[in-house]
């Protein structure tokens, strides 16, 4: 048996939601403790703990405590394994894009 337990939710889980994407941008700017981060969302600190939650769990966010208050950030590196998917399946656009281009070009002339 390893020592560290799977992510109870992983990255794709995590960005499905666009308040969660949005989330994720709002925390890569800066740290922020739960009140501030409410205050950009129409919805109950309570919501936003919830999906706070569910990225910490697929380690998108770390969390510190500062005095009583608790402090989120973006935790960039899980988003790798979404960089590598898309690379995957970028370059069949990167094809379809050059092969429309060649036939637009070739129709023209």
């Amino acid at each position: 048996m390893t020592g560290s337990a799977a992510p109870k939710h992983d990255v794709f889980q995590a960005i499905a939601d666009p308040t969660r994407r949005s989330l994720l941008r709002l925390l890569g700017e800066e740290e922020l403790p739960v009140n501030a981060i409410s205050s950009h969302y129409p919805m109950t600190r309570t919501a936003v703990s919830k999906h706070l939650r569910i990225l910490s769990e697929a380690g998108l966010v770390k969390e510190r405590k500062v005095g009583r208050e608790t402090r989120y950030r973006l935790e960039p590196e899980p988003l790798r394994e979404l960089q590598e998917w898309l690379a995957y399946y970028e370059r069949f656009w990167s094809n379809k894009l050059a092969a429309l281009k060649r036939f637009v070009e070739d129709d023209e002339t």
